[in-house]
C-alpha cells in the first residue's frame, strides 16, 4: 500500500532565520500562494506573538482562497510560572485564527535545567497543559519536540516522556527535532524507530542540516514510519539550513513511492517552485543543487553527451521533465563533436553533413579557453561561434568605438559612468551616449539607443546579471579577465562571454554578443535585411 505522507513547509519562519532573508508582508502572501498551488500540506507562516508583520500575514491569509495548503501559527509552550488559559503567547496563537499551529517544547534536559530553569516535572506539565490548552480550541497541534535527538542521547526515557506529554494532551502530530543538526542517519534510524514503535503513526521529523544529512535524515524518518516531514525549499534556514524540501519531495514520489499532496503532475513544476521561493527571498539561487539546478542535467564530458543522446537514463537518474527542469549540453574544451552537433540542433542551426564543422568548432573552443574563454556557462557565445565558423555570424552593426567616462560627484554621493558608442548600421553612422550607475549599464544604454531606430527588438532584451573572473592571477594588473553577463526577454534567458586584459574590453564582448543572440533569436537582423532589399528593389524599380 502506498505511504501517505505530509508535508510541512517551515520556510516562513524558520527560513526566514537564514542570514539575509528578511520577507515582506507581500513577499510570505506569494509563497503562501505559490505553495498551496503546489499542494504543500501544512505553511507555517511565523510567530504571530513576535511581530506585528507576522499578525498582519494570519490576518491577511484567513481571507486567501487556499485550495490545499493549512497554514499554521507557531509558538511555545506556556511559561513555567503562567497557566495556560493566561499564558499570552498561546493567546496569539488561538488570536492568529489558523486551523493549525504548531507548538514547541523542550526535550532535552540540559535546557530544561539550564535554559528554562525549571523542574522535568515541570516541563512536561508545561507541555501536557499548552497543548490540551490549544486542542480545547479545536485546533490541529504539532508538538515539535525541541533538541530531542540531543536529549535522547542524554536521558531516552525523558526525551520520551516529553512526547508522551504531548500525546497526553491530545497532540495530533509529535514531531521529532534535530534542533543543532548534528544527528548522523545510523543514530537517526534506531531513535525515529524506537519513537514509531512507542507512538504509532503520529511522528513527525525536522532536521537541521549542520552536518550535511539533513535531507538523508528526513527520508530515513519517512522509512521508519514518520508521517510528517518539516523542511523548507532551498534549504533555508538559520545557520546551515533544514532539509531541502525541493529535494526531500522527489525522492519521496520518484524514489520512495509515497502519496503526497503533490501530484506527480504538479511534481514537474518543482523546478519553477523553487526559484520562485529564491527570486521572491532575493535569495543566490545554488545552481548545483538536486533536481533543480540549472547544473542538474548539465552535461559537458562528450562520452557522457554521446551516451544521453541515446538513453538518456545512462547519465540521469529521473528525467529532467519529472521535476520541471531541462537537460542541457555544455560547450567546453572537454566537449566532443555530439555536444557541438546538440547545441546546433536546440538552436536550429545546419551544420551539413560530414564531421568538418564540428570538428572546427571544438578546435576553435579549445584555442579560446586556452586564452580564457569559458563557453560552458554561456551557452549563447557558444551558438554565435558555431555561426561564426559556418560563415552565417549574424551582423547588425560595425563598431566604430567606444568610450567610457566614470566621474565621481561628490555633492550628490553619487558616481556615475557615461558611455560614447560609435556604430555603422547599414553604411549608417549612429552616435549615441548613455548613462548607467557603471559602464557596463552605461555602455548598454548607448548601445541600445543606437540600435533602437532599426532593431526596435532590442527593448526586450534585458541584462540580468553580471560577473567577473581575473583568468591569469599570477599576471597582476595585466591579467585576463572573464566577464559572463546573462540576459533575458519573455521566452527565456541566456548568457555569454567576453575576455580581455581589459575589463571593459571584455565586458562590451560579452555585452555585443548578448544584444546580437538576442535580436537573432526575435529574427530581428533578418527582418532588417528584409526590409533593407524590399527598399532597393523598389528604389531600382522606381529608377527603372
Amino acid at each position: 500500500m502506498t505511504r501517505r505522507v505530509l508535508i510541512y513547509d517551515t520556510t516562513l519562519r524558520d527560513g526566514s532565520q537564514s542570514e539575509g532573508i528578511s520577507f515582506s508582508l507581500e513577499d510570505k502572501l506569494k509563497i503562501l500562494r505559490c505553495l498551496d498551488e503546489f499542494g504543500v500540506d501544512y505553511v507555517e507562516g511565523g510567530w504571530p506573538n513576535s511581530n506585528p508583520k507576522d499578525a498582519a500575514f494570519f490576518q491577511r491569509a484567513r481571507d486567501l482562497p487556499l485550495r490545499h495548503a493549512r497554514v499554521s501559527a507557531f509558538g511555545s509552550t506556556r511559561r513555567r510560572s503562567a497557566a495556560a488559559s493566561k499564558d499570552e503567547n498561546l493567546r496569539a496563537l488561538l488570536g492568529a485564527g489558523t486551523p493549525v499551529v504548531a507548538v514547541f517544547g523542550k526535550a532535552w534536559l540540559l535546557h530544561v535545567t539550564e535554559v528554562l530553569g525549571c523542574t522535568p516535572e515541570e516541563n512536561l506539565r508545561m507541555v501536557r497543559e499548552s497543548v490540551a490548552f490549544l486542542k480545547e480550541a479545536g485546533r490541529e497541534v504539532v508538538f515539535d519536540a525541541e533538541h530531542f535527538f540531543d536529549g535522547y542521547r542524554e536521558s531516552d526515557a525523558y526525551a520520551l516522556e516529553v512526547l508522551g506529554a504531548a500525546r497526553a494532551g491530545g497532540a495530533d502530530t509529535i514531531v521529532l527535532c534535530d534542533t543543532n543538526g548534528g544527528t548522523l542517519p545510523h543514530e537517526s534510524r534506531a531513535i525515529v524507530a524506537r519513537a514509531v514503535k512507542e507512538f504509532g503513526a503520529c511522528v513527525g521529523i525536522h532536521v537541521h542540516n549542520d552536518a550535511g544529512v539533513a535531507v538523508a535524515n528526513s527520508l530515513d524518518a519517512v522509512r521508519e514510519g514518520a508521517v510528517q516531514v518539516q523542511g523548507t525549499f532551498n534549504g533555508l534556514g538559520e545557520r546551515c539550513g533544514n532539509a531541502d524540501l525541493a529535494v526531500v519531495i522527489p525522492n519521496l514520489i520518484l524514489k520512495m513511492g509515497c502519496a503526497l499532496g503533490v501530484s506527480r503532475e504538479a511534481l514537474a513544476r518543482l523546478t519553477h517552485v523553487a526559484r520562485y521561493v529564491s527570486a521572491v527571498a532575493n535569495h543566490h539561487f545554488a545552481e548545483n543543487s538536486p533536481f533543480v539546478g540549472a547544473r542538474a542535467f548539465a552535461h559537458k564530458g562528450g562520452v557522457h553527451v554521446h551516451s544521453v543522446m541515446k538513453q538518456g537514463r545512462t547519465y540521469e537518474h529521473v528525467a529532467p521533465e519529472d521535476v520541471g527542469n531541462d537537460r542541457r549540453f555544455l560547450v567546453s574544451e572537454l566537449a566532443g563533436k555530439a555536444n557541438i552537433r546538440l547545441i546546433a540542433r536546440q538552436e536550429g542551426i545546419d551544420l551539413g553533413g560530414g564531421e568538418d564543422v564540428p570538428r572546427a568548432v571544438v578546435t576553435e573552443i579549445k584555442r579560446l579557453e586556452h586564452e580564457g574563454y569559458q563557453f560552458e556557462g554561456a551557452e549563447a557565445s557558444a551558438a554565435l561561434l558555431i555561426k561564426r565558423v559556418l560563415g552565417q555570424a549574424p551582423v547588425a552593426f560595425e563598431l566604430e568605438s567606444f568610450r567610457v567616462i566614470v566621474e565621481r560627484r561628490p555633492q550628490a554621493r553619487t558616481t556615475v559612468s557615461e558611455a560614447t558608442v560609435k556604430v555603422r548600421v547599414d553604411g549608417r553612422e549612429e552616435l549615441s551616449v548613455g548613462e548607467g550607475t557603471g559602464p557596463v549599464a552605461a555602455l548598454d544604454a548607448a548601445l541600445r539607443a543606437a540600435l533602437s531606430e532599426f532593431y526596435p527588438e532590442v527593448e526586450a532584451v534585458r541584462l540580468t546579471d553580471y560577473r567577473v573572473r581575473v583568468v591569469d592571477e599570477d599576471s597582476g594588473t595585466a591579467a585576463r579577465v572573464r566577464v559572463i553577463i546573462d540576459s533575458a526577454d519573455d521566452k527565456g534567458s541566456w548568457s555569454t562571454v567576453g575576455v580581455s586584459e581589459n575589463i571593459i574590453e571584455a565586458s562590451w564582448l560579452a555585452l555585443v554578443d548578448s544584444i546580437l543572440y538576442g535580436l537573432n533569436r526575435h529574427g530581428a537582423i533578418e527582418r532588417f535585411n528584409g526590409r533593407k532589399n524590399a527598399g532597393s528593389r523598389e528604389a531600382d524599380c522606381c529608377n527603372g
